[in-house]
């Protein structure tokens, strides 16, 4: 059994379903097939039974599932002791990352770092803060939107303000009626938007609320005239030159969305941590 045999095993226990598992790690599904029966060979115990919605592990499966844990975990440990001895920076870096974050930002600062640091191994997760925030502690870093976590050390890297767009004008003399769309996002940035909007039900009414999965989404369906949309600085480009847009602002102060980088005591002994750390805070963001 290689290490990826472990691996696999485990994905396919967390995804639930073999063409989802395939996707994620980027091979077939047949191959993904294949290497299940190779595993279920070895052990010759059925690990999974296939239902129309998800698999479900047997009880030998959940054994084995176990065990696979265990190797895994013991292999990061193994590779973050290594680490600490050595001069070189190496060994497994975790991080879970907000998917703003992720999609605008990381791919600069990652492929920056592992050619400078090209031993070290990245696992990476990508979502919501809200999600984020619940299994913050299986991870080295964590790099959330919003409030910092409790219980951890956090380095604010940015604030984003936020603004209102859309292809109408906004006036300044009469309720800008129209339809609001939304991304899908942790609650506080949709209190944040509630907020801002109770304040200035005078100003602007949303006539209807729309709600896409991603923030692309939303900026393409504004761009589209479906209706407005509240975005963030660092996702807005060029947009402030091309449409109408409000700054949000309560109390004579900007509006913002914090991005934090959350990490637990002593982790930055771990040198691939302690570097990763000092890259975030070194960017310049916006």
């Amino acid at each position: 059994m290689k290490m990826e045999d472990y691996e696999l095993l485990l994905k396919l226990n967390e995804v639930g379903t073999i063409r989802g598992t395939a996707k994620i790690i980027l091979i077939s599904q047949p191959a993904v097939t294949q290497r299940l029966k190779y595993i279920e060979e070895y052990y010759g115990q059925k690990i999974f039974i296939r239902t129309s919605k998800k698999l479900i592990p047997t009880p030998s499966g959940e054994i084995i599932i176990g065990y696979a844990r265990k190797i895994v975990e013991s292999e990061k440990e193994l590779r973050n002791t290594l680490a600490q001895s050595s001069a070189e920076v190496q060994g497994t870096l975790s991080i879970a990352c907000s998917s703003l974050i992720s999609q605008r930002f990381l791919p600069a600062i990652l492929g920056e770092f592992t050619t400078k640091f090209p031993k070290v191994t990245i696992d990476l997760v990508t979502g919501i803060s809200e999600d984020i925030r619940r299994d913050h502690k299986n991870y080295n870093v964590c790099i959330i939107r919003g409030e910092k976590l409790k219980e951890s050390t956090c380095i604010r890297l940015f604030d984003d303000p936020l603004y209102i767009f859309d292809i109408e004008p906004f006036p300044k003399d009469k309720v800008k009626e129209r339809p609001l769309i939304s991304f899908k996002s942790d609650d506080s940035m949709h209190e944040l938007v509630d907020n801002w909007l109770y304040h200035h039900q005078n100003e602007i009414k949303p006539l209807k609320m729309m709600t896409v999965d991603q923030i692309e989404t939303c900026k393409q369906f504004m761009k589209q005239g479906i209706g407005m949309a509240v975005l963030p600085e660092s996702v807005s480009d060029s947009m402030k030159e091309e449409y109408s847009y409000v700054p949000l602002h309560l109390n004579g102060k900007a509006v913002t969305r914090d991005t934090w980088v959350c990490y637990q005591e002593g982790v930055r002994e771990l040198p691939q941590v302690n570097q990763f750390i000092e890259a975030l805070t070194h960017t310049k963001f916006l």
